[in-house]
């Protein structure tokens, strides 16, 4: 079975970590992490192999996850984005703007795990 190949955009390095663990714990793979919006977007550009899901903060430095999530479907307008912030205020734009599903920090590891098996179609 393929493995499930996520993009972790986020600066808080704990989160970052925390997000990374569960993820390998649920047999999901991180191919990249990113600390910053240019980061973000210049790592995304050099993936060769484009990951099956990206979950994405929202407040980032050097550019904000919703300018992020909109350089990254101009150049792959299919990618999936799971976008979340603490500020709900967010959550119509995010979802206008392309993303898949919108969550509100905090969020249990649980309900995250679950969050990207429906995006993916593996529940």
């Amino acid at each position: 079975m393929k493995l499930v190949n996520i993009y972790l955009i986020e600066d808080n390095e704990d989160l970052l970590f925390t997000y990374e663990c569960l993820l390998n714990v649920n047999g999901m793979e991180v191919i990249e992490k990113a600390l910053d919006g240019e980061e973000a977007i210049h790592k995304y550009i050099n993936l060769i192999d484009k990951p099956d899901l990206i979950l994405l903060d929202y407040r980032m430095p050097k550019k904000n996850g919703l300018e992020i999530m909109n350089e990254i479907l101009k150049i792959s307008n299919n990618a999936k984005i799971i976008l979340i912030s603490a500020d709900p205020e967010i959550e119509k734009k995010a979802l206008e703007n392309g993303a898949k599903r919108f969550l509100k920090k905090p969020i249990s590891g649980e309900k995250l795990i679950n969050e990207i098996k429906i995006q993916l179609g593996t529940v």
